[in-house]
């Protein structure tokens, strides 16, 4: 049996070229499946708000809502290094509060990290929670917390401030670093330049892992997806085809027969 990923882990597999594998999972049977193939990371991302509730977008996640996601992925791995996702207003109001509500992560819902969104604009927030002894994922470039802010969800290709928050944010003891949205050339030089791993989305091959939400790779949703995702099943097809068959059997008086009654 593997054991559980750490950080000290994730240090050795890029110190020694080993790709960092993640994807996103926000309950107990996905996760159990998540764990069982051996990826190195689950994130409870508060993309939840848009794949799981159905909303425009992070904002409205809530830090109950996403501690119940984490507590049900916690209990599923065995294996999996589990991150909880710090949503909007969660760590912004004050450092206090922002530990707080990190230290939630571990104590309530049984996850390993946290991850929050921002450059240098939140170095003192994630010196603070890493202070806490609580492990911090950084998150820059195209960040969705900021969809207002940034005019929607854009390519991030201002490569001196990308490399200046990456370079901060490891500073500031974040243990790696999502990279969202960026070109795979500026993602390249910061992956180069970082000691700590760097896991991207939509930043090319050249990061240290990579991640996707769960349910645009397996095509569960039916929702338009980025550029960078690639469809690893189409669940969602094979989930239509078995539910019209139900619908066909059930109607024509073929289910439930013989086999599946009680004697």
């Amino acid at each position: 049996m593997q054991n559980r990923v750490t950080t000290t882990s994730l240090y050795k597999m890029k110190k020694e070229g080993k790709k960092i594998t993640a994807l996103t999972a926000y309950d107990y049977p996905f996760a159990n499946m998540v764990d069982a193939a051996g990826i190195d990371i689950i994130l409870v991302g508060d993309s939840l708000g848009m794949v799981v509730q159905g909303k425009e977008n992070t904002l409205a996640v809530t830090m109950e809502e996403i501690l119940y996601h984490t507590s049900m992925v916690s209990r599923a791995c065995s294996y999996s290094m589990v991150i909880g996702d710090m949503p909007f207003m969660s760590y912004q109001t004050s450092i206090e509060k922002a530990v707080e509500n990190a230290g939630r992560f571990l104590k309530e819902a049984g996850a390993s990290a946290v991850k929050l969104e921002g450059g240098a604009d939140v170095c003192n927030v994630i010196s603070a929670i890493s202070r806490a002894s609580i492990p911090v994922q950084a998150h820059i470039g195209l960040t969705p917390q900021s969809v207002h802010q940034m005019g929607g969800f854009k390519v991030q290709r201002d490569e001196d401030r990308l490399m200046a928050d990456a370079l901060k944010v490891q500073e500031a003891g974040a243990f790696s670093v999502v990279l969202e949205g960026i070109p795979s050339p500026i993602a390249a030089k910061i992956t180069k330049a970082l000691e700590i791993p760097t896991i991207g989305i939509g930043a090319g091959s050249d990061c240290d892992g990579q991640i996707l939400v769960i349910h645009d790779m397996l095509g569960i949703s039916n929702r338009t997806v980025p550029k960078f995702v690639k469809k690893f099943a189409d669940l969602n097809l094979a989930a239509q085809q078995g539910l019209k068959q139900y619908v066909d059997e059930v109607r024509g008086g073929i289910f439930p027969s013989k086999e599946y009654e009680y004697k």
